[in-house]
């Protein structure tokens, strides 16, 4: 497990730094406030960067010119031990990179942007920081993977070695740089293999009829594709018009064929039903995500900002459970191609 230094330890070294240094008491009770109001309001990951300080700034001033140092030291103390139970939570669900030896030299993804299982890969290599490179490819043309038998992504070149399948590459994966954390525990446990399957069988389906619910969506949709892919002007033109279109019919075909009369309120049913699996717990997994927390979350990231994802944090409890797999899993281990 990475370690950081805490908040808490930050306040102290800053404080005995301040005091060795010939700062008065009150200077350091002041900067004890500082730095504990103004440091510990930064954002989780993509999250909530914003925040006024206007607030407590005349409590700062009040606290500075005082002589009492009780309310001061009874403040610090408080901010102190909320850093120290914040840190405690983030190493609790901070990311476990296997050992160097472990991972792979050289992997590379082909992928389209917002295809889920090519997500739910990305969410496996992200956890694990597994440095990965990406190859989009031309939903149209699919250029990028003529060299392969394969016509489908994702495809994930290890080393060499061609995976494919999400599933099978996330089992293929877990088996080379997981076998050590695994040694005196099953590959998988039931439930996590269940809601695996959950995932492929169910989850996955109520997605397209969603993102490409009418021509808007479609259509934000393939622009979400094509800003993310390596796309000449023309190829991004014809990639989102076309995509848009032809992926607007197949969703209806998908509904259809799924026996899905309302997408929006499918995609709702199956956020409560993990929300309902998780039984109260930070994640299904326990106090760190496992395999299907990963596949759940990967699935559902493509989505999550477009109209469809935000509807679905909107009317159902699954947001609480998304923001902490996506503070968990933090950075993208992507590297330039």
């Amino acid at each position: 497990m990475r370690k950081s230094p805490t908040l808490a330890s930050a306040l102290i070294s800053r404080s005995l730094a301040s005091v060795s240094g010939g700062g008065s008491a009150d200077a350091v009770h002041r900067r004890f406030l500082q730095v504990a109001l103004y440091g510990s309001s930064s954002g989780a990951a993509s999250g909530c960067r914003y925040g006024s300080r206007r607030w407590f700034t005349p409590l700062l001033d009040s606290l500075g010119g005082s002589s009492s140092r009780v309310a001061p030291l009874a403040l610090v103390g408080a901010f102190c031990a909320s850093a120290a139970a914040t840190s405690l939570s983030q190493e609790v669900y901070a990311k476990e990179p296997p050992p160097p030896e472990v991972v792979p030299k050289d992997v590379v993804l082909y992928q389209y942007e917002a295809c889920p299982f090519c997500n739910k890969v990305k969410a496996f290599l992200d956890y694990y920081d597994i440095p990965y490179k990406v190859v989009e490819v031309n939903p149209l043309s699919k250029k990028e993977i003529k060299w392969s038998d394969y016509k489908k992504v994702p495809i994930l070149v290890v080393d060499g070695e061609q995976l494919v399948d999400s599933s099978d590459i996330i089992d293929k994966m877990g088996e080379k740089i997981l076998q050590e954390r695994r040694t005196n525990v099953k590959l998988e446990d039931d439930e996590e293999k269940k809601w695996r399957r959950w995932v492929d069988s169910h989850l996955v389906h109520v997605l397209s009829p969603n993102i490409y619910r009418n021509t808007s969506e479609a259509l934000e949709s393939f622009d979400y594709i094509t800003s993310n892919g390596n796309f000449s002007f023309t190829e991004r033109i014809a990639v989102k018009y076309a995509g848009a279109a032809a992926m607007y019919f197949v969703s209806k075909n998908l509904k259809k064929k799924y026996n899905i009369t309302d997408e929006r309120q499918a995609l709702y049913d199956a956020a409560e039903t993990w929300v309902d699996a998780l039984n109260g717990r930070e994640f299904l997994g326990g106090s760190k995500p496992n395999l299907a927390d990963l596949a759940v979350f990967g699935v559902l990231r493509p989505i999550r900002y477009l109209r469809s994802g935000r509807d679905m944090v909107e009317q159902t409890r699954i947001g609480e459970w998304y923001t902490k797999m996506e503070n968990t899993i933090g950075d993208s281990s992507r590297i330039k191609a």
